[in-house]
């Protein structure tokens, strides 16, 4: 999926919980800014008739309008992912990406111990 006439569905995944599964729909989206309600209104348009859970993934952040659009209640709600969580996912994950923890030390000179030395 993830191409032109895909019905603004990206993707599906199936969530597994023990002895239950059930179908999720995603979308990504590359922004630099902030996704609007719009898109989040837009996405869950495209899954009526197909699952009820969702997930919006964006590069960008999602503005406060879009978030309380995710959750309003009477609508299934979209579960949103940022930029930041993404790298977050991605980093705990170890997928594409490698954390290399650095240790750095500040040293303070106190002069005063010199000076009787």
């Amino acid at each position: 999926m993830g191409r032109s006439g895909d019905g603004g569905i990206d993707g599906l995944g199936v969530y597994r919980l023990s002895l239950v599964s059930f179908p999720v729909y995603f979308q990504c989206k590359r922004y630099s800014g902030g996704v609007g309600p719009g898109v989040v209104r837009d996405f869950r348009g495209a899954m009526a008739g197909r699952g009820d859970k969702g997930l919006l993934i964006t590069t960008g952040s999602f503005t406060g309008d879009a978030k309380r659009e995710a959750t309003r209640d009477g609508a299934p709600p979209i579960d949103l992912i940022d930029g930041d969580g993404l790298c977050d996912l991605l980093k705990k994950y170890e997928l594409g990406v490698q954390t290399t923890v650095r240790q750095v030390e500040e040293i303070t000179v106190h002069s005063e111990f010199f000076t009787d030395v």
